[in-house]
């Protein structure tokens, strides 16, 4: 799909277009700002020229006999664009309506990766995986003469040009950023990301903008780790690097004033909640999908627990320790008071001390749990029923005879409130029970908006209101003692709400399948 979106306004989609069958790799407007040709790999087609109201076709993109990686148009007159392929080759256009010009096969042997004309129009580089530089006239097509041959080591992912027209900078599998002249062809500034003398692949660089409009020269490139480096010319290091997550966020929790967050893939980030920014939390991660986190009472350690059937600790934003096996797919773990760590499977409750697996007790179709600070367990169960447990004279679970009214649909996540007056249950079909802790009677089934699975539950410090996320994107704060009102933020996650937490200040923090993180100010509690 292609959109296009009002950048000035409310945020609104303008435009949303299937344009080719396949996945779009690179989208170029025109100077004018009226045509938008996009690429990728089809199956009629691999790329389409059309205008950005409307969406009509205004050109042919054609020549190319792979998937096409990248184009661009330039914004001078008169229009003339180019595109790059896998075939090895640069396509010429002519416009509008633009139409195929000349093939360039000369210039690249491999991949072509990236290809950009300068802001004055006079001139196009292409890039690509045979490590070559080559520059063309931005009228005719004409190829000129190739730049720096063999300065990267590594395949040119991309190419941008600085505004004055004078210099680009590419970036490179290498884990280099180049400035090169290009009247001179010869290289300006280099950085290398990571550590020096070590080869990484998440450092290699694989996209790189020169952005047009700022005074102070910056320079932003990705690296295959997702993160966002900032470059300004005199300074041999970035100036800032942007960290988070590029696949959906799965569990959240916070733990002194830092959010904790992992995502389907098994990265780990810890963010400063004051800042913004993250860290990837370094040592030895999950593999795949992180399953939930819990932060040990009155101690700087967090568990997480994951689909590779591990449970970790992270101490000082640091995974210590050796990973412990849980002896199935965990769903869910709690740290309680006594120093033991709960997590369950469909079928146990398995019991670790120091990462240590203590014991393993039988239940059937388990699948979520908490702990209060007062010693008791709560599990949820697929069949609509919650069971309380004591564990303040033992580690053992131990049954309790109390008799909670069942769900209306599987129990999907628990939730003690911090004074241990209240457990908050989410319902699979999107309905909260709040239970009082003193007789187990159900204070309220009054929460009950949301339309899809609750995957989170939070309490704030005062354990009178709650946060809630769901799988229909949305977040709501609830309160006991007004149970009817309710605070929302509809569309919250596109793809679903996965963690919700309370932060000082009547604030929530929300994570989801949209990869992102957001805090919130609730005003109306």
């Amino acid at each position: 799909m292609v959109r296009v979106w009002d950048a000035t306004g409310n945020g609104t989609t303008k435009l949303e277009s299937a344009i080719i069958s396949g996945p779009i790799n690179d989208v170029a407007w025109d100077g004018d700002s009226q045509r938008i040709i996009a690429v990728g790999e089809g199956k009629e087609r691999m790329g389409h020229c059309f205008t950005w109201d409307s969406g009509n076709s205004v050109g042919e993109i054609s020549g190319h006999s792979s998937r096409i990686n990248c184009v661009d148009v330039r914004k001078a007159r008169p229009l003339r664009a180019a595109t790059g392929s896998d075939d090895t080759s640069v396509v010429w256009y002519q416009g509008a309506p633009f139409k195929f010009k000349d093939s360039l096969r000369a210039q690249h042997q491999r991949f072509v990766f990236g290809v950009a004309f300068s802001p004055d129009g006079e001139l196009l580089a292409s890039v690509g995986a045979d490590k070559r530089i080559w520059l063309y006239d931005g009228k005719t097509g004409e190829p000129k003469t190739q730049v720096g041959e063999g300065a990267h080591s590594g395949s040119i992912f991309g190419v941008s040009w600085a505004k004055d027209s004078k210099r680009f900078v590419t970036c490179s599998a290498d884990q280099t950023v180049r400035i090169w002249d290009a009247a001179t062809g010869k290289e300006t500034q280099v950085w290398r990301m990571g550590e020096e003398g070590v080869v990484s692949i998440n450092d290699q660089q694989v996209g790189i903008t020169w952005p047009p409009g700022r005074s102070d020269g910056l320079i932003v490139s990705v690296d295959l780790d997702g993160n966002l480096n900032y470059l300004v010319e005199g300074s041999q290091k970035p100036t800032k690097v942007v960290k988070g997550h590029q696949k959906n966020i799965t569990a959240a929790t916070v733990s002194q004033n830092t959010l904790y967050t992992g995502s389907y893939e098994g990265r780990v980030c810890a963010w400063d909640i004051a800042t913004g920014e993250a860290e990837k939390v370094d040592g030895d991660s999950h593999t795949n999908y992180v399953a939930d986190f819990t932060a040990e009472l009155k101690k700087d350690r967090i568990y997480s627990v994951g689909w590779d059937d591990t449970l970790r600790c992270i101490s000082a934003k640091i995974f210590t320790g050796t990973a412990a096996g849980v002896g199935g797919q965990p769903k869910a773990v709690a740290a309680a008071v006594n120093g033991y760590v709960y997590t369950v499977t469909t079928d146990a409750i398995v019991i670790f001390k120091e990462q240590q697996k203590v014991r393993s007790v039988s239940v059937k179709g388990a699948t979520s749990i908490a702990a209060s600070e007062s010693g008791l367990l709560a599990v949820g169960y697929d069949d609509k029923s919650i069971k309380i447990y004591s564990i303040s004279k033992s580690e053992n679970p131990e049954p309790q005879n109390h008799e909670l009214r069942k769900a209306t649909a599987a129990i999907s996540t628990l939730s003690f409130s911090p004074n241990g007056k209240y457990l908050a249950a989410g319902v699979s079909n999107g309905k909260i029970l709040v239970y009082s802790t003193s007789n187990w009677s159900v204070l309220t089934d009054r929460w009950s908006a949301h339309t899809a699975r609750i995957t989170s539950l939070a309490w704030d410090p005062t354990g009178e209101f709650a946060v809630s996320g769901s799988l229909d994107t949305n977040v709501y704060v609830w309160s006991v003692a007004n149970p009817g009102g309710r605070i929302k933020a509809l569309n919250a996650h596109k793809d679903g709400v996965n963690g919700v937490a309370w932060v000082d200040g009547g604030k929530v923090l929300s994570t989801g399948g949209d990869a992102t993180v957001k805090l919130w100010k609730v005003k109306g509690l």
